[in-house]
C-alpha cells in the first residue's frame, strides 16, 4: 500500500487566507488588459472575410415606397445587396419580448414583431433598411451611400405622453394609441383609502431622463456559415453566450446546435449588448449567401442611433402620509417611452421592475403602479444599468426628501422612523417580494459618521465665503435583483493539473475570473492560480442565464458551492479505494481527503491526478470532473445608503460633487476590491445621467445628441473621490450569503445627488428640477427664483 500522508496542510491553509472569500485579490485579467492584450471582437479576423455596411433611415416616420440598390450593386468590390424583401423571403423570425407581461385586463403584451428590415415603414431615425457587403469596409460603406431609399415622410412623435393622446402618429395599425403595455400593480381601492385617510399627502412630476448607454466597445460582429454542417458561427460581444445562442437559433428559425456564438473580452455593455439586433442577421443571411465570413462593426456616430437605450419615463409620484410621518401608501402613474421597436425585456424596467423596487427599505405598508408603456419614433429601449432599479429608488427618495420639507420634519429622522426593522424580517415588501436580511438603520447610521453628516453646516458656511451655495442629502435604496433562475457550475479537472470552471454567466467588465476561483478554491482547497473560468463559448457552456440584474456571484456561486459538493462526493469515493478506508471514515478539509481520527490523507489535486490515470475497479468514479447546474437561485435585496455633498456655483449653475460616501449590505462580500471597483462605476454612471446626461430629438424626431461632442458624458474631473463603506448582513437566499453589486452606484448615486443639489437650491425656495442638473438649468432656476420673490 502506497503511504498518501502530505504535509500540504499547511500551505493550503496560507493559500485559502490569502485567496479565499472575503480577501481583495486583484483581477487575473488586470495585467492582460492593462497591456493592451485583450481580445475584443474586432480583434477577430478570418480569412477571406467581407465586410458590411447598414444602410439607415434618415426620417424618423415614413412608408417606403421603393429602394434602387443599381447604382451601389455597380460599385468596385460590392459583393451583394440586400433590402427587407430579402430577409423577409429566407423566412427568419421576427424580433420580439420575451417576457410573459401582462396589461391590467390580462391580456399580453402587444408585439411589434420588429424584422430584421422593414418592408413597409421606417420608424425612427436609424432605422435599417439596407444593408451592402463589399471587399472591405470603405468599399462597403461607399456603396451604401449609393442606395436610394424612397421614404414618404409621416408626422413623428417622441414624447411617450403624447403618442398616448387619441390623434397622435400611430406606428402600428394594430396596437392602438400606441399603447404595448398598459401595466398595473397594486390593490387600487386599498391605496385610495389609504390616501384619502392620509394627514398628507406629497406629489412630484418627475421625469427620468433617456439616457444613452456608450460602452466603450461599440458593437461589432464577426459572421460566418459552415455549408456542409448547415452551421452558423458569431463572434460577438454579449452578456451571455447560452441565452443569446437560443435567441439567435430561434430568429434564423434553425435548431440550437446550428448556431455557436463566441464571445471575447467584452468592452462594456450595461444591459445593452445582451439582446439581439438586426445587424447580426444581416451579415450571418450575407455570410451564408456569399459562402465567406462578413465582419460589420459599428461607428460611435451610429451606435447612438441603434444601440438601445435606458430609462426615459414620465412620472406622477404620491407619498401618503399620517401626522407622524409614518408612510401609508405610495403610487406612481405615468408613461414609459419604449422607442420604436420591442425587443428583449424593454418594457419591464419601465413597468414591473419600477413597481418592484419601490417600496425600497421602508414600511409602506401599501404601493401601486400604473404606467403605460409606449412607443415613439425613437430608438428602441432596453436594459441599461439597474434597469428599473435605481429609477424607482430615485422616486421613492425624492418624494421622501419633498414630504420632509412640506411637513417640517427633519429628512434623516423621516427615513429612520419609516425603515423596516431587522426583528421584522423576513418583511413581506408591499411589492410582493419577501426581504430576507437587511439592517437598514444601521446602514444608514454608518453612513451618516463616515461622510461627518454633522459637520456640514460647518462645510456650508465656507462654502458660502467663497460664494458657493453647499448641499447635502443621503439616498437610501434597496434592489430587487434578478428573479429566480437557473445556472451551471461545471468543473473539470483538466489532464495538465489545471481546473475549469465553466458557468453560464459572462464578464463584461465585473471581473468574474477572480472571485469565482476564490469561491472554488474556498470550497475544494484547489490551487488559485490552477483555476480557469470558461464562459465564451456556446459549444462549451450548455446552460445559463449570463450577467445581469447583478446576479453573478450569487447565481454562478450557487452553482460552484452545489458542484463543489458534488465532486467532494465523488473524491470521498475514490479516496476511500487509495486510502483503503470506508467511505464513511474520510472526511474532507482544506482541499485534503483524511481519514478521520489519523494523519493519512490525500490532496484533492494529487487525488485527481490518480484518477485520471485509472486503474480504478467498477463502481469507483474515473473523474472528480462535475457537469451540474442549479436549477433555482433566488434574488437577493443589496441595500445601502449614499450620501452626496455638492457646490453650487449661483453664477454659473455649475454643480460639482465634492464629497460622496456609500455605505452597502451586500452581504457576503467575495472580492472586496472588485465590489468597491463595481461601486465606483456604477456611482460615475449616476452622476451622469444626474448632471448632463440627456438624449434629446428635436420636434420632427431627428436625434440632436448624436454625437460625443453632443451627448456630455462624465470625465474624471467630475466624478469625486468616494468613500465606501461595508455593513454586511448576510443574505439567506444562498448558500455564499452574498447581495450583488453591480448596479447598487446607480441606485444609490441618482438620489443622493439630485437631492443634495435641491438641498443647495433650498435657500431659493427650489422644490424640485428634473435631471440633469446642467449649469443652464440651475443657473435659469435660479434666476427665475430671483425674479418670483422680487416680483
Amino acid at each position: 500500500m502506497q503511504d498518501y500522508t502530505s504535509p500540504a496542510s499547511l500551505d493550503n491553509a496560507m493559500a485559502l487566507q490569502k485567496y479565499g472569500v472575503g480577501q481583495p485579490v486583484r483581477r487575473k485579467e488586470d495585467d492582460t488588459l492593462v497591456r493592451g492584450k485583450g481580445k475584443y471582437t474586432d480583434d477577430f479576423n478570418l480569412p477571406d472575410q467581407a465586410h458590411a455596411w447598414i444602410v439607415r433611415s434618415s426620417h424618423a416616420h415614413g412608408i417606403i415606397k421603393g429602394i434602387d440598390t443599381t447604382a451601389a450593386r455597380a460599385m468596385p468590390g460590392v459583393l451583394g445587396v440586400w433590402t427587407g424583401a430579402d430577409l423577409a423571403s429566407a423566412g427568419y423570425a421576427p424580433f420580439v419580448c420575451g417576457l410573459p407581461l401582462k396589461n391590467r385586463d390580462g391580456s399580453p403584451v402587444l408585439q411589434t414583431n420588429r424584422p430584421a428590415l422593414p418592408t413597409d415603414k421606417v420608424r425612427y431615425v436609424g432605422d435599417p433598411v439596407a444593408f451592402v457587403v463589399a471587399e472591405t469596409a470603405t468599399q462597403a460603406r461607399d456603396a451604401a451611400e449609393a442606395v436610394e431609399v424612397d421614404i414618404e415622410p409621416l408626422p413623428a412623435v417622441t414624447n411617450a405622453e403624447e403618442a398616448a393622446k387619441p390623434g397622435a402618429p400611430q406606428l402600428y395599425d394594430h396596437i392602438p394609441n400606441n399603447v404595448a403595455l398598459d401595466y398595473h400593480y397594486g390593490d387600487t381601492a386599498k391605496v385610495e383609502a389609504a390616501f384619502a385617510s392620509a394627514a398628507h399627502v406629497t406629489k412630484l412630476d418627475i421625469v427620468n431622463t433617456r439616457v444613452a448607454v456608450v460602452p466603450m466597445e461599440p458593437r461589432v460582429a464577426l459572421a460566418s456559415f459552415d455549408k456542409k454542417s448547415g452551421r452558423y458561427t458569431i463572434q460577438v460581444p454579449t452578456q451571455g453566450v447560452s441565452g443569446n445562442k437560443a435567441m439567435l437559433a430561434r430568429l434564423l428559425n434553425v435548431k440550437p446546435e446550428q448556431v455557436r456564438i463566441l464571445t471575447a473580452n467584452v468592452g462594456g455593455s450595461f444591459g445593452m449588448k445582451n439582446i439581439g439586433y438586426p445587424e447580426y442577421i444581416c451579415i450571418l443571411h450575407a455570410a451564408k449567401a456569399l459562402g465567406r465570413p462578413v465582419k460589420w462593426r459599428d461607428e460611435r456616430s451610429t451606435s447612438f442611433l441603434s444601440d438601445s437605450q435606458g430609462r426615459d419615463q414620465i412620472i406622477h409620484a404620491e407619498l401618503a402620509l399620517d401626522a407622524e410621518g409614518k408612510f401609508l401608501a405610495v403610487r406612481l402613474s405615468g408613461y414609459g417611452n419604449l422607442g420604436a421597436y420591442i425587443t428583449g425585456v424593454a418594457p419591464s424596467p419601465l413597468s414591473l421592475n419600477t413597481g418592484k423596487n419601490l417600496a425600497s427599505v421602508y414600511r409602506t405598508p401599501l404601493l401601486s403602479v400604473d404606467i403605460k408603456t409606449v412607443l415613439t419614433n425613437m430608438t428602441l429601449m432596453g436594459a441599461y444599468r439597474g434597469a428599473g432599479r435605481p429609477e424607482a429608488n430615485y422616486f421613492m427618495e425624492r418624494l421622501i426628501d419633498a414630504a420632509a420639507d412640506e411637513m417640517g420634519i427633519d429628512r434623516v429622522s423621516l427615513r429612520k422612523r419609516n425603515y423596516i426593522k431587522p426583528s421584522q424580517m423576513p418583511f413581506p415588501a408591499a411589492s410582493g417580494v419577501t426581504y430576507d436580511s437587511g439592517d437598514f438603520a444601521a446602514v444608514l447610521q454608518k453612513a451618516l459618521e463616515i461622510s461627518d453628516h454633522a459637520g456640514f453646516a460647518k462645510r456650508k458656511r465656507e462654502s458660502r465665503k467663497n460664494g458657493k451655495l453647499r448641499g447635502i442629502a443621503v439616498g437610501s435604496y434597496l434592489e430587487v435583483t434578478a428573479p429566480p433562475s437557473g445556472e451551471l457550475g461545471k468543473i473539470t479537472f483538466d489532464a495538465d493539473g489545471g481546473v475549469t470552471l465553466t458557468t453560464g454567466t459572462l464578464d463584461y467588465g465585473q471581473g468574474h475570473a477572480t472571485p469565482f476561483a476564490q469561491v472554488l478554491s474556498s470550497q475544494l482547497g484547489i490551487p488559485f492560480e490552477k483555476i480557469r473560468l470558461e464562459q465564451n463559448d456556446s459549444d462549451l457552456v450548455r446552460f445559463g442565464n449570463g450577467t445581469g440584474g447583478s446576479r453573478s456571484i450569487t447565481a454562478t456561486g450557487q452553482a460552484i458551492v452545489e458542484a463543489s459538493a458534488l465532486v467532494i462526493a465523488k473524491g470521498k469515493q475514490a479516496a476511500s479505494h487509495l486510502l483503503e478506508a470506508s467511505e464513511t471514515d474520510i472526511e474532507f478539509d482544506d482541499g485534503r481527503f483524511t481519514i478521520a481520527g489519523t494523519d493519512r490523507a490525500i490532496d484533492i489535486m494529487e487525488l485527481a491526478q490518480r484518477m485520471r490515470e485509472g486503474k480504478l475497479p467498477e463502481g469507483v468514479p474515473s473523474s472528480l470532473d462535475v457537469d451540474h447546474n442549479t436549477t433555482t437561485t433566488e434574488s437577493a435585496f443589496p441595500n445601502g445608503c449614499h450620501v452626496a455633498e455638492v457646490e453650487v456655483d449661483p453664477d454659473t449653475g455649475v454643480v460639482q460633487v465634492v464629497g460622496y460616501t456609500g455605505v452597502n449590505d451586500f452581504g457576503t462580500v467575495v472580492n472586496p476590491m472588485i465590489v468597491a471597483g463595481q461601486l465606483h462605476g456604477g456611482v460615475a454612471q449616476g452622476i451622469g445621467q444626474a448632471l448632463m446626461e440627456h438624449v434629446r430629438y428635436d420636434e420632427h424626431g431627428q436625434p440632436i445628441t448624436g454625437s460625443l461632442m453632443d451627448y456630455a458624458l462624465p470625465r474624471a474631473s467630475d466624478i469625486p473621490s468616494m468613500t465606501v463603506g461595508d455593513q454586511p448582513v448576510p443574505a439567506k437566499t444562498n448558500p455564499l450569503g452574498t447581495k450583488g453589486c453591480g448596479e447598487a452606484g446607480c441606485a444609490g448615486s441618482l438620489a443622493s445627488v439630485v437631492n443634495a443639489v435641491i438641498d443647495a437650491l433650498s435657500e431659493y425656495g427650489i422644490k424640485h428640477l428634473d435631471m440633469p442638473l446642467t449649469p443652464e438649468k440651475v443657473w435659469r432656476a435660479i434666476q427665475e427664483a430671483k425674479a418670483n420673490k422680487a416680483a
